[in-house]
């Protein structure tokens, strides 16, 4: 079975969560985002991504897992296209702009509000079949803000108890085994 993944900001294919992948018997594809990809503007990542999902898994069977920043290029990559045909499941995604007032950190995406804008004005091509899970401590991938973007979107979300950014491998574990089967 082919699967397209998305890893986070500096994520391999091969490592993380594109191991658990990998050791399920997956064919994956992808893009890495590091490297020559990192060094894209943020325009060119999100053309790659879209042209990559129209080239090779334009279909209803299409398999898509993004993880936090790969998540943000993933639904920004659908402003480019009509609604993806097949199932998408994101893990912890990024839909924004954050910040932790704790460690006085914050992180503002290019086009840091556009979802939001284009989900509320109605003009987002939403993908029909998508799941997502965000841990409840996630300051990053702030639930409340992932529930707002969703339920616009009619999207089932999870917010996993007690779970940061890097959600428990055993609980990830689980949900890729019942969710590819």
């Amino acid at each position: 079975m082919d699967i397209y993944y998305l890893p986070g900001r500096g994520g391999r294919l091969e490592t993380g969560l594109g191991e658990a992948l990998l050791s399920r018997g997956l064919n994956l594809s992808g893009r890495e985002t590091l490297g020559a990809f990192a060094k894209l503007s943020f325009s060119e990542q999100i053309e790659h991504v879209a042209q990559d999902l129209k080239t090779h898994f334009w279909h209803e069977n299409a398999l898509v897992v993004a993880n936090s920043f790969g998540a943000y290029l993933f639904l920004h990559a659908q402003t480019l296209m009509p609604p993806f045909p097949g199932r998408v499941l994101l893990l912890s995604p990024i839909v924004g702009e954050f910040a932790n007032s704790e460690s006085q950190t914050f992180f503002v995406p290019p086009r840091a509000r556009q979802l939001m804008e284009l989900v509320q004005a109605g003009k987002y091509h939403a993908v029909k079949q998508c799941e997502i899970h965000v841990g409840e401590l996630d300051w990053q991938s702030n639930p409340e803000n992932v529930q707002a973007l969703a339920t616009h979107m009619t999207w089932d979300v999870t917010v996993v108890p007690q779970a940061g950014h890097m959600l428990p491998k055993a609980y990830v574990g689980e949900l890729l085994d019942r969710w590819i089967g």
